[in-house]
């Protein structure tokens, strides 16, 4: 569908792509990966036409449709929310604006049988057979569909998009990029600005959808769930993989280690070749030997590799002083913003060390929350900050909140005067800002940049709790792995608002849902949560199907009897899911052990034996934590199950 020929591009002295090929073709679902700075952003705008190469070919058919979503962009804010998402059938709004026209003239003429009148007839006529085809009569249903999966509201139809913060704007461009169902999507990070549930409604229109789609996305399940293709921008090539995100990874490092073996050979080829020419550089004997291995490198095709091939990046927070065993204790919290209600009647308290998630849709109160216990919004109710209690926030805004005057380098030098440089550098580096970045002013950095550099500010400060909102918004999936594994090793109290579950996971052990101006608590991680979430919803449903007063037609004899024969069923079911859970208790305590024992052989090589035997003990190491997540996994469903039985009436009288 589209080809890419040997494209060359660079800006100044920088080389972005050199000399890279490939295709797009009809149903391709393509992921676009790299570092930040790979080119990612710039070749989506090569493929759909606002930048051209500087050498090479890009063929596209003359009738493609393409949608293009950048991360940032101007908005219209002219119209309603529907009517602004409406401009997307601009081509249905046209037909049926001329079908107005010749229906008014074919009411106001009485030449009948003149062969304008016919003309008139059978333009009309086309113009019906074209809105069948287009199947308008759903156009306002379809719009109703995006907007609502997209987590608006019917009452936010007939507001201005003037209204609307920029986060809901991109939002209200997906809906029109969406709606037009073009041949080719073009998505600049899309979840950037959606909740966990208007991602799931996007998985789910992505997975019906019938286009090409390439996508650059941090979100790496989101990846696994719409692509089955990677490309990733690397050093300016690409690198093809017919495979989603989660198996690309696997390839990729095989390639890798690859590279970087063939790398450190060439290296110490180059070192011995240049070795030579320097000791016989001035013996006649051996000129033209000299000359041709200097010939033979200035030939050789070098092999790049990336940075983070040869270092190992490892950073860790401020050391920060104990705060008080209470962190938050905030009861009877309500805000509302005009006749707005957020959040009514609030309670919850935190502890020192608990590492809280914040999920839930946008709009139901979890940025509220965040500013309200750092201090930044005024409320109703009661909120007591613990003893000693020091907090470092980042909002989803912070990036905004820089000196653009200022350079990448003074801007953090400023945060912590007194700093040691090479720390500083360090930390810079740590983020992917190379030497070159340094000097750069703020006012020319992306917002991807701009945000790193907001998270570095937050490093250099000791606090003991972490108030860290959208933290994941434009960074790449190094720089979130290099902020989770620092995450993961502070020894504060942390509470994130996100809705990538990839970087939550494994980093909180409480969540806590927004929804219709309160929070629930569940006592676990973000995919304890969501597999929680699925559960309740099938015991309300048969909750609701088993309602007191509903009459069993299929039932017979006395209602004694029945109740006999339902208590009856429930110890039985009861005493299975004790059974079972100690059951599962028992494999577990027994897996551990394992897991502990080939452990310590691990830690003590002479006990390893050959190679052979070695790889033996790794197998069964991996296959027995294999088995004790699955066992841990039962163990939460049995009990699950058990909680569930417990909330019968007939559970008091057991």
């Amino acid at each position: 569908m589209i080809a890419l020929n040997n494209i060359c591009l660079g800006f100044g002295s920088r080389p972005i792509f050199k000399d890279i090929s490939f295709q797009i073709n009809r149903r391709d679902r393509i992921g676009l990966v790299g570092n930040n700075g790979a080119g990612k952003t710039t070749l989506l705008r090569l493929i759909i036409g606002q930048q051209d190469p500087d050498a090479g070919r890009i063929e596209r058919p003359p009738d493609l449709t393409a949608g293009y979503l950048p991360q940032q962009m101007k908005h219209s804010d002219k119209k309603t929310l529907f009517n602004e998402v409406r401009s997307a059938f601009d081509h249905i709004l046209e037909l049926q604006g001329q079908l107005r026209k010749f229906k008014g003239e074919i009411e106001s003429r009485t030449d009948y049988g003149s062969p304008e009148y016919i003309e008139i007839l059978g333009r009309s006529s086309g113009i019906y057979s074209q809105l069948d085809v287009l199947d308008s009569a759903k156009m306002d249903e379809r719009i109703e569909k995006t907007l609502t999966g997209l987590g608006f509201r019917p009452m936010d139809f007939i507001r201005p998009t003037a209204e609307f913060s920029g986060g809901w704007r991109m939002r209200v461009e997906l809906a029109k990029i969406l709606l037009k169902y073009p041949d080719l999507l073009l998505l600049d990070e899309p979840t950037n600005h959606l909740d966990i549930e208007s991602i799931q409604w996007l998985e789910g229109f992505l997975a019906e959808y019938r286009g090409s789609l390439m996508i650059i996305s941090h979100d790496r399940v989101f990846l696994d769930r719409v692509t089955d293709r990677t490309i990733e921008v690397s050093l300016g090539k690409v690198y093809d993989y017919n495979a989603p995100y989660s198996k690309y990874r696997i390839k990729r490092q095989e390639l890798k280690a690859q590279q970087l073996a063939a790398y450190k050979n060439q290296q110490r080829q180059i070192a011995a070749t240049e070795r030579f020419i320097e000791r016989f550089r001035y013996k006649n004997t051996k000129a033209s030997q000299v000359q041709s291995r200097i010939k033979m490198l200035d030939r050789m095709d070098k092999i790049e590799i990336e940075e983070e091939d040869t270092s190992t990046i490892s950073i860790r927070f401020a050391p920060a002083p104990r705060s008080g065993e209470v962190v938050f204790d905030a009861s009877g919290i309500s805000k509302s913003f005009g006749g707005n209600m957020v959040l009514d009647d609030v309670s919850i308290m935190i502890s020192r060390g608990q590492r809280i998630a914040f999920v839930g849709k946008n709009g139901e109160g979890k940025t509220t929350l965040s500013r309200i216990l750092v201090g930044e919004l005024d409320h109703e109710g009661e909120l007591k900050k613990g003893h000693n209690v020091s907090i470092g926030y980042f909002a989803q805004n912070q990036d905004e909140l820089l000196d653009e005057s200022l350079g990448v380098l003074q801007t953090i030098e400023r945060t912590a005067p007194g700093e040691n440089v090479s720390r500083i550098r360090s930390l810079l580096g740590a983020f992917l800002f190379r030497e070159d970045d340094m000097d750069k002013k703020v006012k020319v950095l992306s917002g991807g940049e701009r945000s790193r550099l907001a998270l570095i500010k937050l490093l250099l400060e000791p606090h003991n709790v972490l108030v860290l909102d959208e933290p994941t918004n434009h960074l790449d999936m190094r720089s979130q792995d290099i902020l989770k594994k620092a995450l993961k090793g502070f020894s504060g109290t942390l509470i994130v608002v996100s809705h990538d579950r990839q970087f939550l996971s494994g980093l909180a052990d409480n969540v806590y849902e927004f929804s219709g101006h309160r929070i629930t608590r569940y006592p676990g991680g973000i995919d304890y949560f969501l597999e929680k979430k699925r559960l309740d919803s099938l015991r309300q449903l048969e909750e609701k199907d088993r309602r007191p007063g509903k009459a069993d037609p299929g039932a017979g004899g006395s209602s004694g009897r029945r109740a006999y024969l339902e208590k009856k069923d429930f110890q039985k079911r009861l005493r299975k899911t004790v059974r079972d859970i100690s059951a599962c208790e028992n494999d577990i305590e027994d897996l551990e052990r394992q897991i502990k024992d080939l452990t310590d052989i691990f830690h003590t090589p002479e006990r390893l034996g050959d190679e052979k035997e070695s790889n033996a003990l790794y197998i069964r190491f991996e296959n027995i934590k294999r088995e004790l997540d699955s066992r841990l996994k039962n163990w939460e469903q049995l009990h699950d199950e058990l909680s569930g039985l417990k909330e019968s009436s007939y559970y008091s009288s057991s």
